[in-house]
C-alpha cells in the first residue's frame, strides 16, 4: 500500500466527493526523448469506464501534462477520475466538467513541448520502492489519495474499519470533555 502524501489542492469538485476504482496507468516522458516508445493512440482515448487514470509525469517537469480537453474525453468515456503525479491546467474548465482530479500541482504551461505519453498500462514508479500498477485500487477524497494492491484490499479495509471505530470512541470522549492526551492513550494503545 502506498499513501499519496504530496497531493495538493486535491479534488477539483465538491469537497465531499470521493472516488474509488481500479488504476489504468500512463507513463509520460520528456518530449525530447525520442528513444521512448509512443502509444498507438492518445492516452486520453485509453481511459476505461469506472477506472481511475494514474498519470506519471517526469518529476522535474514544471509544465502541465493534463488539461480540460483530456478531462472532457475521460468524462465522456466514463472514467471515474484522474490522479496526476505531476501538474495539470484548466482548473475552471475541469471543475465545470466535474471529473474528480488529484495532482501534485498545476501550471499554465501546456504539455506538447514538454512531455508526451510513452507507455500505457505499465507499472509506474512513484517514489522509493513504491509502484503503481494497472489494476491497483485507488481511493481519493479531500484528504488525498491512497493506492492499494488488490491482494491487500481486505486487510486494508479491516484496518480502516478498526481505526474508524477507535476514532469514533476518541471523538465521543473528547466531546464529553476529556483531555486529548489521556483519551488517545486510552483508545490508541
Amino acid at each position: 500500500m502506498s499513501i499519496w502524501s504530496p497531493v495538493r489542492q486535491g479534488h477539483m469538485g465538491s469537497s465531499s466527493a470521493a472516488v474509488i476504482g481500479e488504476a489504468t496507468t500512463v507513463k509520460m516522458v520528456d518530449a525530447k526523448d525520442k528513444s521512448a516508445p509512443t502509444p498507438s493512440k492518445h492516452f486520453a482515448d485509453s481511459a476505461e469506464v469506472e477506472k481511475i487514470m494514474y498519470i506519471q509525469q517526469p518529476h522535474d517537469m514544471y509544465s502541465a501534462c493534463f488539461g480540460g480537453l483530456m478531462a472532457s474525453r475521460l468524462k465522456k468515456i466514463g472514467a471515474a477520475g484522474v490522479v496526476i503525479d505531476g501538474r495539470f491546467r484548466d482548473i475552471k474548465e475541469i471543475q465545470g466538467i466535474g471529473l474528480p482530479l488529484f495532482a501534485r500541482g498545476n501550471s499554465i504551461l501546456g504539455s506538447n513541448t514538454f512531455t508526451r505519453a510513452s507507455q500505457l498500462n505499465v507499472p509506474v514508479h512513484f517514489r522509493g520502492d513504491l509502484w503503481i500498477n494497472p489494476g491497483d485500487i485507488i481511493v481519493g477524497d479531500q484528504d488525498g489519495v491512497v493506492v492499494v494492491p488488490p491482494s491487500l484490499v481486505d486487510q486494508v479495509a479491516q484496518l480502516c474499519a478498526e481505526r474508524k471505530e477507535i476514532d469514533e470512541k476518541t471523538m465521543k470522549d473528547l466531546e464529553d470533555g476529556f483531555e486529548i492526551g489521556p483519551t488517545i492513550q486510552k483508545h490508541r494503545r
